[in-house]
C-alpha cells in the first residue's frame, strides 16, 4: 500500500509534468515532421500519396508515434491540473481540461483516418484517388484546423492561469499567448507554425524541471 501510495505521489509531482511535457513535445515534433515529409506537393497529387512507398512509410511511422504523444499529453494535463489544485478558477479549469482532451481526440481522429486509408492499401483494395485524397484532406482538417484551435485554447488558458497565479514568467506567458493567437487565427497553418505548440509545451516543461531542481537543491552553507 505504501509503495502504491509512493508511486501515486510520484506521478503527481511537478517533475512528472515536466518529463511528460518534454516527451509529448519531442514526439509530436517527430510526428509533424514525418507528416510534413509525406504531404503531397499539391492538391492535385493528394490522391496519390499512398502510391509513394516513402510517403507511406513516413505516415506509418507517424501513426506509430501518435498514441505515445497522446498518452504523454494526458499525463501532462493531469499533473498540471493537480498542481493548480484549489487555487485555480473552476471556469479556467474546465476550459483547460476540455481543450486538452479535445486536442488529443482530434489528434487520434486524424490518425485513425490515415490508418484506415493505409489499411485498405495494405489489404490490396483498389486505390481510388478520390478516397485517398478525401482521407488526407479530412486528417489535415482535423489536425491542422480543429486540433490547432483546441491547442490554441489550451495555450491561452494555461498562460492566463499561470499569470493569475503568478506561476509563469512573463516570457513563457508571452510565448503561450503568441502561440495561442497564431494557432487560433491562422489555420490552415504554415508548416513552421505547426511546431509552435509542442515547442511551447517543451518550454513550459523545462521551466517546471528547472524550478523543481532548484527547489530540491540544498542551500549553500
Amino acid at each position: 500500500m505504501d509503495e502504491g501510495s509512493g508511486l501515486f505521489a510520484a506521478v503527481r509531482q511537478p517533475k512528472a509534468a515536466g518529463i511528460a511535457g518534454l516527451a509529448f513535445g519531442l514526439i509530436l515534433i517527430g510526428v509533424l515532421l514525418l507528416l510534413q515529409s509525406a504531404t503531397p506537393d499539391s492538391v492535385a497529387e493528394s490522391g496519390t500519396w499512398t502510391d509513394d512507398e516513402g510517403r507511406r512509410e513516413a505516415v506509418s511511422a507517424a501513426l506509430a508515434l501518435i498514441p505515445f504523444a497522446g498518452i504523454a499529453f494526458l499525463w501532462f494535463i493531469a499533473v498540471v491540473r493537480s498542481s493548480f489544485g484549489h487555487r485555480q478558477d473552476r471556469f479556467f479549469d474546465a476550459v483547460f481540461t476540455g481543450s486538452g482532451l479535445l486536442f488529443v481526440a482530434m489528434l487520434f481522429a486524424a490518425a485513425a483516418v490515415l490508418m484506415a486509408a493505409l489499411s485498405l492499401v495494405d489489404a490490396g483494395v483498389a486505390r481510388d484517388p478520390a478516397v485517398v485524397a478525401e482521407a488526407w484532406a479530412l486528417a489535415s482538417a482535423l489536425l491542422g484546423s480543429f486540433g490547432a484551435r483546441m491547442a490554441a485554447v489550451f495555450a491561452l488558458t494555461v498562460s492566463t492561469a499561470g499569470v493569475r497565479l503568478g506561476s509563469l514568467p512573463k516570457v513563457v506567458a508571452a510565448l503561450g499567448y503568441a502561440t495561442g493567437l497564431l494557432l487560433l487565427l491562422t489555420p490552415p497553418l504554415p508548416r513552421w507554425a505547426q511546431l509552435l505548440f509542442p515547442v511551447w509545451v517543451m518550454a513550459l516543461s523545462i521551466l517546471v524541471l528547472v524550478r523543481e531542481h532548484s527547489a530540491r537543491r540544498p542551500p549553500a552553507a
